[in-house]
């Protein structure tokens, strides 16, 4: 590539999800090595990201919010479709991080922009409509690279979908989670949501299926049950694309009956700010995240940058980065009880706290943007280089 690389990240949002963050600090990243990067989302009333970006960003007007999640879906692709066909002629390649801004670039490529179309595909979502999983589908076979950022989604793309992926790592800023905060902050964080002297466990992502949610307010009902002086938990994230409503509602509506207390046992802290998210897991003692399902896991690493012990599940994507005992306690996936265990024991055991907040900067330090731009502009350097006749994509029909 003798010129600047004009590329175009693309996301279906502007909050701060796994995947918007990979873009944004990717697109920094790329930005910093000489990319012309600039990030395509959809977003709601004109608001701007979650946090201030320093690559150019174009935002497109996200469509109102429809009755059903399918006509979300294909409202917010024809959105990114008709703004890519107005600009895509500014880029060699639209790199999409989701599948509904990977269906808008396929499409517009499709239409004769001659960019080349690449998806990262964080994970592969349970979607129960044909037409959704067509559509998943389909933002998979579609682009001319796929790339994952894990073994096992590798292997399961090419299981699932003949799809040959290559693998790119995530990155974290250890400088933003590791700087710590001073005692007093720390002690107003816990302050706010009545955490005294409690041990307090930090999960990052909502309350989701695919992040065991019910089974972690299960696993905490029964170290309450067991100790003196039981944890509590503390819980960022909310949003969501997909409606998972009904489920919030089944976890919150059980902490009743598993005898835990709402702003009590369990606090609720919704989507934090931008700067304040890395004060909370100082203010932590302990990071859980027991998650069913995973792209990567990137808040886990971001614990650990901050010398957070962790407690996960033992889902194969954390063992690509993760020993038990190593490096965190691994946990059965869905497993209420093994769960339970693992979080008690970081609560009564002082030795393995310590081995585990000493050992997580380590492994994070291993992760870093700048390795993981260096790794997208091989995959970049090799798309362009590469010749992608219309036959040699997979047929979604």
């Amino acid at each position: 590539m003798g010129s600047p690389l004009r590329l175009a990240l693309t996301t279906y949002s502007v909050k701060p999800r796994g995947g918007v963050v990979h873009t944004l600090e990717l697109a920094e990243a790329l930005q910093a090595e000489g990319v012309d990067v600039t990030v395509v989302a959809l977003s709601e009333n004109g608001r701007g990201f979650f946090r201030e970006v320093d690559v150019p960003v174009h935002l497109v007007d996200a469509p109102e919010p429809a009755a059903t999640l399918e006509e979300r879906v294909f409202d917010s692709i024809a959105a990114l479709t008709t703004a890519l066909g107005e600009i895509g002629h500014r880029f060699d390649i639209v790199h999409s991080q989701d599948c509904i801004s990977a269906r808008a670039a396929a499409r517009v490529r499709d239409a004769g922009t001659p960019y080349r179309v690449i998806r990262t595909v964080h994970h592969v979502d349970d979607f129960t409509t044909q037409a959704l999983i067509d559509c998943q589908r389909n933002a998979i076979l579609e682009p001319d690279d796929v790339l994952v950022v894990s073994r096992g989604w590798q292997q399961q793309l090419l299981a699932d979908y003949g799809v040959k992926a290559d693998i790119v790592t995530n990155g974290v800023r250890t400088d933003r989670f590791g700087a710590g905060i001073t005692e007093q902050r720390r002690q107003e964080l816990r302050d706010r949501i009545g955490a005294g002297d409690r041990f307090l466990y930090l999960t990052v992502g909502g309350i989701e299926p695919r992040k065991g949610t019910a089974h972690l307010i299960d696993a905490l009902a029964r170290l309450k049950a067991t100790h003196p002086h039981p944890p509590m938990l503390a819980i960022v994230g909310g949003h969501s694309f997909q409606d998972y409503r009904a489920y919030r509602q089944g976890v919150l509506d059980s902490l009743e009956s598993n005898g835990l207390r709402l702003d009590e046992d369990v606090v609720l802290l919704g989507t934090v700010s931008h700067d304040e998210l890395p004060q909370w897991f100082a203010a932590a003692d302990g990071f859980a995240f027991p998650s069913i399902k995973e792209g990567w896991g990137l808040v886990v690493l971001e614990a650990m940058a901050a010398g957070l012990p962790v407690v996960t599940s033992d889902i194969d994507v954390f063992h690509e980065f993760l020993t038990h005992e190593r490096d965190a306690l691994m946990t059965r996936a869905g497993d209420s009880d093994s769960l339970s265990r693992g979080l008690a024991r970081l609560v009564d055991d002082a030795a393995t706290r310590q081995r585990l907040a000493e050992r997580g900067p380590k492994v994070a330090s291993s992760y870093s943007w700048a390795g993981t731009a260096a790794q997208h502009l091989d995959v970049y350097r090799r798309a362009l280089d590469s010749a992608s006749p219309e036959s040699a994509r997979p047929s979604t029909s």
